[in-house]
């Protein structure tokens, strides 16, 4: 990737009268601000239909679109809802805050009278989206509603072992018994990614791409381990044998038990990795780039056993490496990848970084903590091959974090960037990182608006009313702001 930048912010996020960021006018509205302040990238999070914890990392699935994220007036523009339907219902009493109970009382419903509406008209057109993902629509679209059908319990507690073990016979039975959820669930993707891809083809007329996100593990609960089993280390019953974490570290003294079922990387690999190849293919498609989100699990990944209440007591054990990124080049070229090497980092880590040649990632708020000055995320050591960050969706905002740092962080942070205070300490972090040599730079939008911990995106390890809420307002976005960031990208060479 050439010297550019961008700006790490989800579409959730976004400003909308229905509770959520949404595909609609105010995410086209971003993507003008985004050009005009001579910004190359928005990196999004990953956009998948969430589960329990609203975690977009914790998704029912690693190819649908998520729901909520369908924008309603649009759906109003096609005829497919009324305004008087859509603003009858409450989304939320906090325009800064997603209400993602509001959102789970209304939006299938609301989908529902679209569905009702656009199913017949839209048929032909539906039946050409379902063939092109034939290869993992109908799985996600029954068991959707067969979650439905058994109260919204995880698939391995549905009291139907035949389905629940994915035998053909019951599959069909089900196909057939929940034969409208089915067609309701189809024809919800069908109008996500309708809205999805008009709207990345406006971002990429604008000359700007879009990073993703791809989690590296799958949720447990999810159509893919559901419908691929014998890719994960399950016993008989489904029930997950080891699960997938990180030990105690910056964010937790804990660690962080994430509880995915980690995969069964020697019978991929005598499969070809098909059921990764199949992910990253969808991914090239999704997005310009992709992160690929806890990168050193490839060449090494921390295996917890299950039923254990921390990740204390995990084991390293050695991933799937050179072999697996190998394949990946081969197989699909045309991907383009930022690596999320963060966390653990040896030399197995380094090597897999090298010999794959992609961008690695480097954290200012990680550069002056100590460690001295070899510390690799100060910005006079980035290399021109990395995307720098200020902090990332698991940071606290740069002014939250700033607060909250030892006064021996300060005085290094200080002695390496200037005498800073609460006014003026974020912009000289997001210009460190801007000035740098690294190829790719990044920030959160909460820090190019100065926002202090109300705006954190995450708390990593804590699963609670305050992750993956933050939303901005239409106010917040001005022109004047959009021509201070263009005039940064200028200074440091990256419209």
């Amino acid at each position: 990737m050439e010297r550019s930048s961008g700006i790490l912010l989800p579409l959730f996020s976004l400003p909308s009268p229905y509770g959520i960021g949404t595909m609609g006018l105010a995410a086209y509205d971003f993507a003008d601000l985004l050009h005009a302040a001579g910004q190359r990238y928005w990196q999004m999070l990953p956009l998948g239909p969430t589960s329990y914890g609203d975690s977009p990392y914790q998704s029912f699935s690693s190819y649908a679109g998520n729901p909520y994220l369908i924008d309603l007036d649009l759906l109003i523009e096609d005829g497919l809802l009324t305004e008087q339907e859509v603003r009858d219902r409450n989304w939320g009493e906090d325009p800064r805050h997603v209400d993602y109970g509001k959102l789970y009382e209304n939006r299938l419903d609301m989908l529902k009278k679209a569905a009702d509406r656009g199913c017949k008209r839209d048929a032909e057109a539906v039946a050409a989206f379902t063939e092109k993902n034939a290869s993992w629509l109908p799985d996600y679209a029954l068991f959707m509603a067969l979650k439905r059908h058994f109260g919204m319990k995880p698939w391995q507690e549905w009291p139907d072992e035949a389905v629940r073990l994915h035998e053909p016979a019951a599959l069909a039975r089900y196909r057939e018994l929940l034969r409208e959820d089915v067609e309701l669930f189809t024809y919800i993707q069908f109008l996500f990614f309708r809205q999805w891809t008009a709207l990345k083809s406006y971002i990429n007329s604008l000359g700007m791409g879009i990073i993703g996100d791809l989690p590296i593990y799958v949720a447990m609960d999810s159509a893919d381990v559901w419908a691929e089993r014998s890719m994960f280390r399950l016993d008989s019953r489904g029930v997950p044998t080891e699960v997938a974490g990180v030990p105690p570290d910056y964010f937790s003294k804990d660690g962080q038990l994430w509880g995915n079922p980690l995969y069964r990387w020697h019978y991929l690999r005598l499969h070809g990795y098909g059921f990764w190849m199949d992910r990253l293919r969808a991914m090239a498609q999704l997005y310009d780039s992709v992160r690929i989100d806890h990168f050193i699990g490839f060449a090494n990944y921390y295996s917890v056993k299950a039923g254990e209440k921390t990740a204390r007591n995990g084991k390293w054990v050695i991933g799937p490496g050179k072999a697996f990124f190998a394949a990946v080049k081969k197989k699909v070229p045309e991907l383009k990848v930022v690596a999320e090497d963060l966390g653990a980092v040896n030399d197995r880590v380094r090597n897999l970084l090298a010999f794959c040649g992609y961008p690695g990632m480097k954290v200012l708020q990680f550069a002056y903590d100590g460690g001295g000055g070899d510390n690799s995320h100060q910005p006079q050591l980035y290399q021109p091959n990395c995307a720098a960050y200020t902090g990332t969706h698991d940071n606290d905002t740069s002014l939250g974090w700033w607060r909250a740092c030892s006064d021996q962080t300060r005085r290094n942070l200080r002695e390496a960037l200037g005498e800073v205070d609460d006014s003026t300490v974020v912009w000289r972090m997001i210009k460190a990182v801007f000035d740098s040599r690294a190829n790719i730079a990044m920030a959160p939008m909460q820090d190019f608006l100065g926002l202090d911990s109300a705006a954190r995106m995450n708390t990593p390890g804590t699963v609670g009313e305050k992750n993956w809420r933050y939303r901005a307002l239409s106010s917040d976005f001005s022109a004047e702001l959009a021509a201070r960031m263009r005039a940064l990208c200028e200074e440091s060479g990256r419209v």
